[in-house]
């Protein structure tokens, strides 16, 4: 990949928009609908069914633990990054290989689950589900991994933007449409039809074409050395050997190669990327006891809140796509955090103004909008990084950080509600982005500085 500290040159409107139209960005679209599927079919979607099917509130609590199969996804991606499948991967190749069999995962738990009934065999029903999860997740990140190596990185913001469209929009089939749905065909009827769906992204697959990537020979000869080292110890018994070899080949190395690629540098970029998304994770858990506190009703709610701002944070997301490739990656990527924390204001603004629909409208476009815009360049950004001998490893390690920071201080945000009140907590999360801003245009200095 290319250096995350220099920007991409600039293009004309033709051709930043032509991006659009690349076969893996087309491939693409219908790869973020498979990843969107099976989400919240085992989220708020499956607690629909279980209420319905009177299981008792609190085991409808701990199947959100199913959810932490997501967040842990870099445990395994090790292995999607190094282990070539058996028959599948010498037809489809690794990336490709890895992405049919969660697919399958998905659609056989689905199946499973449509089979199932939860008043009868709870158990049976979580197991299927946590089937699917982790096969949802080992689907994100080969997929996440085949989206890096597949285009140039003026074209990732297209591939995120792409990605995202698609995935909200299966997300809104498996949730509105399948409690839609549920009235004509039954609970089981619409997991079957849901894991149907997952032949979309099946067919892409097979349709798609396995990325050619060149592998870093630096991080090739990081793996000879600790062989070597390995070999020296010739008194441990060779199974031993063996594992402890691929542990530091599939684990240590890929930090090592991050940080021997990047030097001094990496930390100012592992700080960007865990700073990025801090101003608008840090608020997001308030947004919705704000809504309601102030006035406005749950049909006003949902209808701007959930339908329009999905679509404004696709057209961001869109817009950003465009944006990247004309402007650079690195501008977008500024604009972008300065945005994301400005828009916390649009809250603050209101809080002032109180329950008034033209205003939440106003304030849904704006921090959507922006948001939608903020997360291609980052996505595209982040992409950047990674080498190409640890995509998906590393690429699920960011990922992770990303929103880490802002989870951890976003449990903080309803002391700080209770204590200042929703105006002034709005402009307490804007200035929580300021970090993240001033670390880019560091970047932005070094980048500049190296080209002198």
């Amino acid at each position: 990949m290319s250096d995350p500290s220099t920007d991409t040159p600039r293009r004309s409107w033709r051709e930043a928009l032509s991006v659009y139209l690349h076969p893996r960005v087309v491939s693409m679209a219908f790869l973020g609908f498979s990843a969107g599927i099976p989400y919240m079919l085992v989220f708020s979607t499956l607690s629909a069914w279980l209420n319905e099917a009177g299981v008792a509130k609190a085991s409808i609590g701990f199947f959100s633990w199913v959810g932490i199969t997501y967040s842990v996804k870099f445990f395994w991606a090790p292995v999607v990054d190094r282990v070539t499948l058996p028959l599948l991967g010498a037809w489809l190749g690794r990336r490709r290989s890895w992405m049919l069999l969660a697919q399958l995962g998905i659609a056989g738990g689905l199946v499973g689950m449509a089979l199932t009934d939860p008043s009868e065999n709870l158990m049976q029903m979580a197991l299927l589900a946590l089937l699917v999860a982790f096969s949802s997740a080992t689907q994100d990140v080969s997929i996440d991994a085949w989206r890096i190596e597949a285009v140039s990185v003026e074209r990732q913001a297209a591939m995120s933007a792409t990605y995202v469209f698609s995935y909200r929009l299966a997300v809104l089939m498996a949730s509105a449409g399948a409690l839609y749905m549920v009235s004509f065909v039954t609970w089981p009827g619409t997991y079957i039809v849901m894991a149907m769906l997952m032949g979309i992204g099946m067919v892409t697959v097979l349709l798609s074409s396995e990325p050619e990537v060149e592998r870093h020979s630096e991080a090739a000869a990081l793996e000879q050395r600790a062989q070597e080292y390995l070999a020296r110890n010739a008194h441990l018994p060779r199974p031993i050997r063996q594992s402890v070899a691929w542990l530091i080949g599939a684990v240590v190395c890929p930090f090592v190669d991050f940080l021997q690629r990047y030097g001094s540098q990496a930390i100012l970029l592992l700080l960007i990327v865990g700073a990025f998304r801090i101003t608008d994770i840090s608020m997001a858990s308030m947004a919705m006891p704000f809504y309601l506190d102030i006035g406005f009703t749950r049909a006003e709610i949902g209808t701007i809140t959930s339908l329009y701002g999905t679509l404004m944070t696709v057209v961001g997301g869109l817009v950003g796509g465009i944006l990247v490739p004309r402007f650079g990656l690195l501008r977008i990527l500024a604009a972008g955090a300065i945005l994301a924390a400005a828009t916390n204001l649009l809250y603050s603004a209101t809080a002032l103004v109180g329950p008034e629909l033209w205003m939440l409208v106003i304030t849904i476009s704006g921090e959507n909008f922006c948001g939608g815009l903020a997360m291609a360049a980052l996505i595209a950004w982040m992409s950047s990084l990674v080498s190409s001998r640890y995509t998906a490893t590393q690429y699920a390690l960011f990922s992770s950080l990303m929103t880490l920071p802002g989870k951890v201080i976003g449990g903080f945000s309803g002391i700080v509600v209770e204590q200042v009140g929703f105006f002034v907590f709005f402009i307490y999360a804007g200035l929580l982005g300021v970090p993240a801003i001033v670390l880019i245009f560091w970047l932005m200095h070094q980048s500049r500085a190296r080209s002198r």
